[in-house]
């Protein structure tokens, strides 16, 4: 007993000596050389990998391409997307708004400051944008706020969601311009604020652009804007880069390494290829390889003849017997087999003077010149193609001779003003090709072009056979908690019926 009370004497004497030290439990346990906080750094590096990064599962990427009829494949039945059905989409891309607020607490008050915020403002104004295009009315001004009760957000109108992007992206703007190089950027534009400004103007431009139809309504301001951004001067150049990522073999492409059963049966649409064609493109030889049937009937790689695209309409089953007789062009071997094939390119000069040359057709704009501003952005865009690996050219490589002398025949610039439009989103659509494919399936709303291949026979667009639907549907789970608010939007827009084929405010 005597060496038991020994023993429990020594205990409390070193709880006397350990407890005024610790004022909770945990920080016995707190190791000193771990980081307690996150810093600005490290949170604005995944706030902008959520913004750029399209994910790793090839299959979503396949049916991205699918929507806006780049792609048909040929395995495992018919692809919604290919078939015009689309489902519901998701408010998952919200959980990126806690960190970019604990991104811009902890820059506060450092010389950073400025810079987060710029790229605060630019990933909110981006992630609301796909998510307003996808479905119309979305919780916006009440989004993010769980933290101060507010677990049930209203939706806001897609005029006034639209509005708060467009002014989110002007604060991100003067942000930028303030801002010093900062860290945890994981683009290639390394920091550079100046390179991030000119990118968030030219995401208004490209979002101005999608507003075309509602350029008389005065709380946008769409014309406006669009002059106002072009007079200030701050746009991509040509030496500027793109805003996105670079592959690599630690950041794979979505399809690098996937040549299965799945991936290596992906046609190229008739669509694409016929198009590509008639312009007498060379980007036809990166994105696809020639029909094996082709071959063995003895023409040559690099001869147009020997690539067949599909109709991406015709029934699955005569499709699949197409590719089974090796009848079709397949997507080219380097996306499924390089790591970095291309990089993922959001914002591109090229597309950026390809928006510039509608919007001074259209008025917008005064200064310069629609053909320039065509010519400019061809000419950067197949200069991105041309970095490629010449060796998946088939025999046909893009060089500097080949843009220079591009622009004859059905690529010189037309005469009437409907060719020369319908020429601009020809070019857009096609160097959307494996990138932005959303973005091709958002232009082909606003201008029905170019125009879709749709079949009433193989149509999965059950209550429109004749048509593209027109939207995806809300998350089911908006359903279970907060219905109330859901129902108010759908009575707005939608006379109360969630559904693909219901055409929202920004199209009507």
């Amino acid at each position: 007993m005597k060496k038991l009370n020994r023993f429990f004497l020594i205990g409390s004497t070193l709880l006397v000596f350990i407890l005024p030290g610790c004022n909770q439990f945990e920080d016995i346990n707190t190791n000193p050389d771990a980081t307690t906080t996150v810093s600005a750094s490290l949170l604005c590096t995944n706030v902008i990998l959520r913004t750029t990064r399209f994910g790793s599962e090839a299959k979503s990427y396949i049916s991205q391409n699918a929507l806006p009829k780049y792609i048909g494949y040929a395995n495992e039945g018919q692809m919604d997307a290919q078939y015009n059905r689309i489902g519901s989409s998701s408010f998952g891309a919200m959980t990126i708004l806690p960190n970019i607020e604990q991104m811009v607490a902890a820059a506060k008050g450092g010389v950073l400051e400025d810079s987060y915020k710029g790229v605060a403002k630019f990933a909110r104004a981006y992630m609301f944008y796909y998510l307003t295009m996808e479905m119309g009315d979305i919780p916006y001004s009440e989004s993010g706020l769980g933290e101060t009760g507010v677990f049930k957000p209203k939706y806001d109108t897609q005029e006034e969601v639209l509005k708060g992007i467009l002014d989110e992206l002007k604060e991100a703007d003067q942000y930028f311009a303030n801002g010093r190089t900062f860290t945890g950027d994981p683009t290639p534009y390394a920091g550079n604020p100046d390179k991030w400004r000119r990118a968030t103007n030219s995401f208004a431009l490209k979002i101005l652009m999608t507003l075309s139809k509602k350029e008389g309504v005065a709380s946008l301001n769409v014309k406006n804007r669009f002059a106002e951004i072009v007079a200030g001067g701050y746009l991509l150049e040509a030496n500027t880069g793109y805003f996105g990522l670079n592959y690599s073999t630690q950041n794979k492409h979505p399809l690098s390494g996937t040549s299965n059963l799945f991936t290596s049966r992906t046609i190229i649409s008739s669509l694409l290829m016929d198009n590509l064609k008639k312009l007498n493109d060379r980007r036809l030889f990166y994105y696809a390889d020639p029909a094996a049937s082709k071959i063995s009937a003895g023409k040559s790689q690099s001869d147009t003849a020997a690539y067949v695209g599909v109709d991406v309409s015709i029934d699955y089953a005569e499709m699949n017997a197409g590719h089974s007789a090796s009848k079709y062009s397949l997507l080219n071997k380097r996306y499924l087999t390089e790591a970095a094939c291309e990089p993922r390119m959001l914002l591109t000069y090229g597309e950026q003077q390809l928006i510039l040359a509608e919007a001074r057709l259209r008025g917008w704009i005064t200064s310069g010149n629609a053909e320039d501003f065509y010519k400019q952005g061809v000419k950067a865009s197949l200069a991105v193609v041309m970095a490629t690996k010449s060796t998946y050219a088939h025999g046909k490589a893009i060089d500097q001779n080949y843009i220079d002398n591009y622009f004859t025949g059905e690529a010189a610039f037309k005469t009437t003003l409907d060719d020369q439009l319908k020429q601009i989103w020809m070019q857009r659509y096609i160097l959307s090709f494996m990138q932005d494919a959303e973005y091709s399936y958002f232009e082909y709303r606003r201008n029905k072009y170019p125009e879709f291949p749709i079949n009433p026979a193989t149509s999965l667009n059950e209550n429109n056979v004749n048509g593209i639907p027109m939207r995806w549907l809300y998350p089911n789970s908006e359903t279970d908690y907060n219905r109330e608010n859901l129902i108010i939007a759908l009575d707005r827009q939608y006379g109360g019926y969630d559904e693909i084929n219901k055409i929202m405010w920004l199209l009507k």
